[in-house]
Parts: structure tokens; sequence; C-alpha cells
């Protein structure tokens, strides 16, 4: 074959080994994100992901070594395998955690099996392009479309993907590209393979065909799988989900009863929320001889703010919630609005959208109270909000007669969460003039 005629063969596979990376990370990245979405603890989960999905890629790199025969096809049929298991990850993992009670030892063996397909890849193409590159051009040009593919799904997973499509969509449309991938090694190569192999060719084709269809069946109705395995979830009705570049927001109704998640997790029930953000402002509010600028650092629900501006004193009122979509929801939703009584657009009340700990550094104002209502610490970014280090950031804000109160899990279910901010806390001042008072 003349170089000229094997142009378009090197194209193909290196424009393939782009898109693989791309899809490889991203269906990584989809099982952490599902799995720290489900059951929490996204270090844990992120990094049980990643060390099975990388020892499962060095699985196959070495199983490759003993794939003969005609190389594009067996190319073509893994680009099939992976973009199929890829792209059913998300529903199969989440049809496992809600109704079969049984989630990790499917993500086990879909992360590893997985990982096993996607290293067997680039051994497969570095075999496929020894004909047309030498050795060191072969692996430059592989590796670098590699890793720029991975650079492209890194960034495009948060700040795209998620929030566009959500998490079962993306899963889907990136077995799509998988399959197309096949699909195009699949024209390209046509003309490479023996008489015998052109009826495998042609039962591929098929496959191919049916693989995308079920891919775009998926991708189409992912919605309404992701609603009915939500509600056998929440149990309840569902009437608002959304997935953020930050987190993901359900909230639920059954009859006048609201709840709202954040990431699966229960951040209030309006049945009783009144006990909690009573209990939360009012003891602190009662021990201040004069209050008139207040910061409240989470709270994007407007419920600490609704209880604040009952007290005439208070003068203007800064809330800094990191996500927009939170503090949209709470001050655009009729039903929220009438159970936050407007706060979040009260004349009073001044809503920032930035990182707790950014807008710290940056402000220069004294407040009479500072109030962090922030979700519990169950992640690495939440849990650098309750630190020592924050803490002192916050007490620089405080005016000298001032008093920070900190909402710190549950004394009952939580004890030790409890009296670990507790000591924090204490810890993070070294001023005798301050002192904590836990209370329940």
């Amino acid at each position: 074959m003349t170089p000229a005629a094997r142009f378009p063969q090197q194209l193909a596979l290196l424009a393939a080994t782009f898109v693989i990376a791309i899809c490889g990370l991203v269906y990584e990245l989809l099982a952490g994100t599902l799995s720290s979405y489900l059951l929490g603890d996204s270090v844990y989960q992120f990094s049980l992901v990643i060390g099975l999905f990388m020892s499962a890629m060095g699985i196959g790199s070495w199983f490759s070594r003993f794939v003969e025969g005609v190389l594009p096809l067996h190319f073509v049929r893994l680009q099939l395998l992976v973009g199929l298991t890829g792209g059913l990850t998300a529903p199969m993992l989440f049809f496992a955690f809600a109704v079969l009670d049984n989630y990790s030892p499917l993500l086990f063996l879909l992360v590893i099996l997985l990982g096993a397909m996607m290293g067997m890849e680039i051994p497969l193409v570095i075999r496929i392009l020894r004909a047309h590159f030498s050795l060191k051009a072969n692996l430059s040009n592989v590796f670098t479309a590699d890793y720029i593919g991975a650079l492209f799904a890194a960034l495009l997973f948060p700040l795209v993907l998620v929030p566009q499509l959500g998490l079962l969509q993306t899963g889907f449309l990136f077995g799509i590209l998988n399959v197309l991938v096949g699909a195009l090694a699949l024209y390209v190569f046509r003309g490479t393979a023996a008489a015998e192999s052109r009826t495998a060719s042609r039962r591929l084709g098929l496959a191919i065909l049916a693989g995308l269809a079920l891919l775009m069946a998926g991708f189409v109705f992912s919605g309404h799988f992701t609603a009915s395995m939500e509600t056998r979830l929440y149990q309840d009705e569902i009437i608002h989900a959304e997935d953020t570049p930050y987190q993901r927001l359900v909230l639920t109704r059954r009859q006048e009863r609201l709840r709202f998640y954040i990431n699966g997790a229960l951040q209030f029930d309006s049945i009783d929320e009144y006990r909690y953000h009573e209990t939360l402002v009012h003891p602190a509010l009662g021990l201040l001889p004069q209050v008139e600028q207040v910061l409240i650092l989470g709270g994007g629900d407007g419920m600490a703010a609704r209880e604040l501006l009952k007290d005439p004193r208070i003068q203007s009122i800064t809330l800094v919630d990191l996500d927009p979509a939170v503090t949209t929801l709470f001050s655009t939703t009729p039903l929220l609005t009438t159970l936050n009584r407007h706060s979040l657009t009260d004349p009073k009340l001044k809503v920032v959208n930035a990182d707790a700990w950014k807008f710290l550094e940056q402000a220069q104002p004294l407040y009479d109270l500072v109030v962090i209502d922030l979700p519990d610490p169950n992640n690495a970014s939440l849990s650098r909000l309750y630190s020592s280090s924050f803490y002192q950031l916050v007490k620089q804000h405080v005016a000298q007669t001032g008093i920070i109160l900190t909402q710190a899990t549950s004394p009952l279910f939580s004890r030790q969460a409890f009296w670990c901010i507790n000591q924090t806390l204490g810890l993070s001042s070294n001023n005798e003039d301050w002192h904590t008072l836990p209370y329940q």
C-alpha cells in the first residue's frame, strides 16, 4: 500500500486514539461521581475507582499480546464492547443501588471490565500502526493523542457534560462515540481484510448498527429512567431535579411536605425545618447586645435568613453560597419562596455566589454575627470549611463583641463529628476572650 493510501488509516487511528482517551476518562469520572453521589465519601470512592481502573488497564495491556489475526477487526469489536459497557455503566449502577441493593460488586465488575478493555486499546493501535511509522514516531503520536484526549475529557466533564446532560446522558453519548470509532475503523480498513474476514466485517457492521440504536434509545429515554430510579430512592414525587457544576439538587413533595436533597443527602424537611433554623439562629441573637451586620456562609435555601430577618436590629445580611442554582431555585420557586418568606429577595439581603473561603480572603467588613450553615462535612471540599484554618479566617471578620455560629451535625447521630467541630473551633482561637458553647 502506498504512503498516500495509508494516510487515511493513520489519521483515522490517531483520531480514534484521541476519542477513546476522552471516552475512557469520562467512564472513569462517571463511576466515581455516581459512587460519590449514591454512597458519599468522595475521596474514598474516586480513589477506589481510579485504582481499580488503572490496575485493570495494566491487566488489559498484558492480555493484548494474545490477540492475533486481523487486528483492525479486533479493534472494531473492542470499540463496540467498550461503547456498550461504558454507555450502560451509569444506568446499571443506578439500578443496582435503587432496586437490587447490591451496588459495590457490580461497580467492581464494571470498572475492572472497562479498565481491562481500555487497556487493550492502545497496544492494539500501536500494533496496527507499526506498518506506518517507526516505533519512535508510533509511540510519540499515539501517546500524544491519548494524553491530550484525557485533558480534554477532564475539562469537559465538570464544565459542560454534567451540568448540561447529567450522568446518564453523558454515559450514553460517549458510548455512542466509542461505537462510532469502531464504525470508522471498520470503514477505513475495509479493503485490508482478507476475503474470509469480509463476512465477519458485515456482521460487525450489523452489530454496530444495533449497538448505536440501543445507546441512542438510552440517550433519549435516560431522563425517564433517572426519574424512575430516583423516585424509588426518595419515595416521594420529584418536582425538581438538576445537575449543576457543583452537585445534584433534588426537591421532592409528599402532599404539602417538601424535602430538599444535595447529592442524595437530606438538607431539610419542611415539616420540621423550623426547629433546626430557629435553634440555629435565635440563641446567638439573644446573646448579642447589638447586631447590625450579619454574614451567612451557606444557607442558600434562605431559611436561616428568614429567621434573622425577624430581628429588627439587623440592617444588612450578606449570604455567600457557592452554587447559584440553589439561590435561584429558592428565590424563584413559589413553593420555596413561601417557605423562606421571600428572604432571598428581601432588600436587606445581598446574595453572593462564591466560594466561602475565597470570599473571606477578599472581604473587608466586620460582622456582628457570622452564621455558618453549610452541609455536613462528608467530602474533602466541604471538610476544609470545618477546619481550624477556615475558622481562623472567619474570626478575622467578626467584630470584637461578635459571635461565630456553626451547625455541627448531630450530637446524637454523629457524636464524634459534633465534638470534633467543637474542639476544632476552640483550638483555632488564640485569644482567651473567645470560647465555644456547644448546644442542641
